[in-house]
């Protein structure tokens, strides 16, 4: 719409189902480059997605007209049935239920930015889990425990 301007930055944060080490060196990149690109056809803009063998973190401008739901929904099952088209895993590939969604002000863009760049060193001093709780407790968001990463092996 004309006369309409927006700057909404958003984290979203998720996992492979069971928090399994499922997303391999081999095609990483490949899937981190296809979830990029499935966010940019939604009309949101990519700034960086990374993560490690289990989860992935990807940091957006999120477009006034896309719900969040729908997005992770879109990207979440597109990237995965890619994942299995092209057997990159030996068994069905899925991501956990769920997401965790942060937003941030422009002021942060480049601390989350680099952040995110660096999520293989980071998760050599943290595990994904507490990363997560980290994030839940200093957003402020309730949570029952319980609920977390549940279904787990």
């Amino acid at each position: 719409m004309a006369n309409t301007y927006h700057q909404v930055y958003i984290q979203a944060v998720f996992a492979v189902k069971y928090r399994e080490a499922l997303i391999n060196s081999e095609w990483k990149s490949k899937l981190l480059s296809i979830l990029g690109l499935l966010i940019n056809e939604t009309g949101c803009k990519t700034i960086i997605v990374n993560g490690t063998e289990n989860h992935v973190h990807c940091f957006l401008g999120l477009k006034p007209n896309v719900s969040i739901s729908e997005l992770m929904k879109t990207i979440k099952a597109k990237s995965s049935k890619y994942i299995n088209d092209h057997k990159l895993t030996k068994s069905r590939f899925e991501w956990q239920e769920g997401y965790g969604v942060f937003s941030y002000s422009q002021s942060h863009v480049d601390a989350v930015y680099k952040y995110i760049q660096n999520q293989e060193e980071h998760h050599k001093k943290q595990s994904f889990k507490e990363e997560y709780f980290t994030f839940l407790e200093r957003f402020q968001v309730s949570y029952d425990e319980k609920y977390l990463f549940n279904n787990l092996i």
